[in-house]
């Protein structure tokens, strides 16, 4: 199953796994005068040679080596995504911090040092409003700056960059503009033309893998859609987008059942073991302590038992609303006219079961032929 958790994070390392991806950023975000220096045809991801252990979750694939015109060194180029909806003013100072662990790791590795070049992504609803200037970090007297690091990062901010401008990078670019737009509440405007833009630049071998990593991070970073809107736009948009949408909806699902299974079943009983047996010792100054402990547990267990039951409820709940979903994805009204039947299902395990047939049924009669041997 797919890990939905940190969506900017995996988004914009899958837009720049491509080939290609990093020269065309580079060519449209920095000055003339710096790319004029670099010889980007022969830019290369340094995969995990200088990362530190500490970073290498959040760095990996994000630096690049580039030679430079008529030179024996390397440029490398440091990409640092900041994900954050509000405006990070120590930016600089994580940005220096990488810099300096990446100098320390060539050094480890008997390599000679070479300049870095950071870039900063930005893409929140806030004003990017931090210095690139390191040393704006400090109040510093004039006398004293010399003996502070300074150093400038260069800033690519997509909340003042015009959509057509990055309609122009290609795949790049498609990735940018859902970067920009991903937490504005205009998002579901835009939302038709970001997902035909990126299909427009799919592969045809791996298209649909590179429709599943967008329609993935739109479901989880898309703060003001809702996935049935997603769905609409999609299925209406690109071929077999409802397909699409069915898979990325069988994820959630099953990303909400684990959570439901772990607060309703594991916590439930376990909260109610700690508050029971509270309840008890409360009791127990009155009629004393050793009876009063024995009492709240007793308490304790009969609410645990409730709780459970609750979070049973919660997961046929829960499972009852992604089997819907995806009946509707999958097979339309005809799939959905099923649930007359299936609502009346109390078995967690069996609504489980019946989750993973629709992903592999063919037809709506392959379902109810299944369902009628499974009510015998």
């Amino acid at each position: 199953m797919t890990d939905l958790t940190k969506p900017h994070d995996k988004f914009f390392k899958a837009i720049f796994s491509q080939p290609g991806a990093a020269e065309v950023f580079l060519r449209e975000f920095l000055p003339a005068e710096v790319t004029a220096l670099f010889d980007l045809a022969h830019i290369q991801p340094v995969k995990d040679s200088f990362v530190d252990a500490t970073l290498k979750e959040h760095f990996s694939d994000l630096l690049f080596a580039v030679p430079l015109h008529d030179a024996d060194t390397h440029a490398f180029v440091c990409i640092l995504f900041e994900h954050k909806s509000s405006v990070d003013h120590l930016t600089p100072l994580q940005v220096l911090r990488y810099m300096v662990q990446t100098w320390d790791s060539m050094q480890r590795q008997q390599r000679p040092l070479a300049p870095i070049l950071p870039i900063v992504v930005y893409h929140g609803t806030q004003r990017w409003t931090v210095s690139t200037d390191f040393q704006a970090l400090f109040d510093l007297p004039a006398a004293l700056q010399r003996y502070t690091p300074t150093f400038h990062y260069h800033l690519s901010d997509l909340t003042t960059a015009r959509d057509e401008q990055l309609k122009a990078m290609a795949w790049v670019g498609a990735g940018m503009l859902a970067l920009k737009y991903s937490s504005r509440r205009d998002l579901i405007e835009r939302l038709p033309e970001v997902v035909e833009l990126w299909y427009s630049f799919c592969d045809q071998i791996s298209g649909r893998d590179d429709m599943l990593t967008l329609l993935r991070y739109l479901a989880a970073a898309g703060k003001h859609v809702t996935l049935q809107e997603i769905i609409d736009v999609v299925g209406t948009t690109i071929p077999l987008g409802g397909a699409l949408m069915g898979t990325i909806a069988e994820e959630l699902i099953e990303q909400g059942m684990q959570k439901g299974k772990q607060l309703g079943m594991q916590e439930g009983e376990q909260i109610g073991l700690q508050k029971g047996e509270q309840i008890g010792l409360q009791k127990g100054e009155q009629i004393g302590l050793q009876k009063g402990k024995q009492i709240g547990l007793q308490e304790g267990l009969r609410q645990a038992r409730q709780l459970a039951q609750q979070g049973r409820q919660l997961a046929q709940q829960g499972l009852l609303t992604g089997i819907r979903l995806s009946l509707k994805c999958k097979f339309g009204a005809d799939g959905e006219a099923l649930m007359q039947t299936i609502t009346t299902i109390e078995d967690v395990p069996l609504l489980q079961l019946l989750a993973d047939a629709i992903e592999h049924a063919e037809s709506v009669e392959e379902l109810r032929a299944w369902l009628a041997d499974e009510a015998e």
